[in-house]
């Protein structure tokens, strides 16, 4: 796609599913990328092995970082910045979910969640806008958000309320960059075939029952989700911002009404 090679992007949460499939996709689009991971080292050594196959020539940053602590997120900025010299995209991908009636979550719990998923963000992106901004240059923040930043997830409070602010995190920054250059756009997966869905996918029972809500009958792929994100990562959507995109086979179009059971 236009406009992707040679950028600096880094990708949080690159070590497994939609963060892994981001970067190799990225990568082989031409870019120079940052793969970050938490605690998944072997998935991280993975996605590098994957784009360093695919074109040797790639030397892909490798960065382990808890995005829930300050001092983390600011060691894996200042080594990026200092080895690319720059960013130009940041994807912000990483991001988990406990499950707990919301009666019975502790507060400790429901702000561990926000934490990485939407305070570990809003970092990232806070560090990306202020070396654009210095060097006054363009650039893009692309957030993976879900689904469920509209549609409630009964039992998954803190992984609900992250996603439904990333909705506004996107909005915002889109709207007070954009005349900086600077596009911010989402991505919303539906159900997705990655390892923070195992529970489901590896149960035959339980999937049919998932992918009976989706319209077109199927989970996706993270390689469909790297797809979108490339596009809107590339040139070819360069008058695209403060958008998020649902991908998800149909999902949020209240597929119970696919056949009418009122007047």
């Amino acid at each position: 796609m236009i406009g992707i090679e040679d950028k600096r992007i880094l990708v949080t949460g690159a070590s497994s599913g939609i963060g892994q499939a981001i970067a190799i996709r990225l990568a082989a689009e031409g870019a120079r990328v940052g793969i970050n991971y938490f605690r998944g080292l072997e998935g991280a050594r993975a996605t590098e092995e994957s784009i360093q196959q695919a074109d040797p020539r790639h030397e892909p940053i490798v960065i382990q970082a808890d995005l829930a602590s300050e001092d983390a997120v600011d060691a894996m900025f200042d080594r990026f910045l200092e080895e690319m010299g720059g960013i130009d995209i940041l994807i912000n991908n990483a991001a988990w979910q406990t499950e707990c009636p919301t009666h019975e979550t502790t507060r400790t719990d429901f702000e561990a969640v926000l934490a990485t998923n939407l305070i570990g963000a809003f970092h990232c992106a806070q560090r990306t806008l202020a070396d654009l901004r210095q060097r006054e240059a363009p650039g893009v923040i692309l957030n993976v958000s879900s689904v469920h930043e509209i549609i409630p997830k009964p039992g998954f409070i803190g992984y609900s309320v992250s996603k439904g602010g990333m909705q506004n995190l996107t909005r915002t920054l889109a709207l007070e960059y954009a005349p900086h250059g600077i596009r911010v756009n989402g991505v919303a997966p539906g159900a997705t075939i990655t390892p923070i869905n195992r529970a489901w996918i590896d149960d035959p029972k339980a999937r049919a029952v998932v992918e009976s809500h989706i319209p077109m009958g199927r989970s996706g792929s993270p390689e469909e989700m790297a797809g979108l994100t490339a596009y809107l990562c590339s040139d070819e959507a360069s008058y695209i911002t403060g958008q998020t995109i649902f991908i998800d086979g149909g999902l949020t179009l209240y597929p119970e009404f696919g056949t009418n059971w009122a007047s």
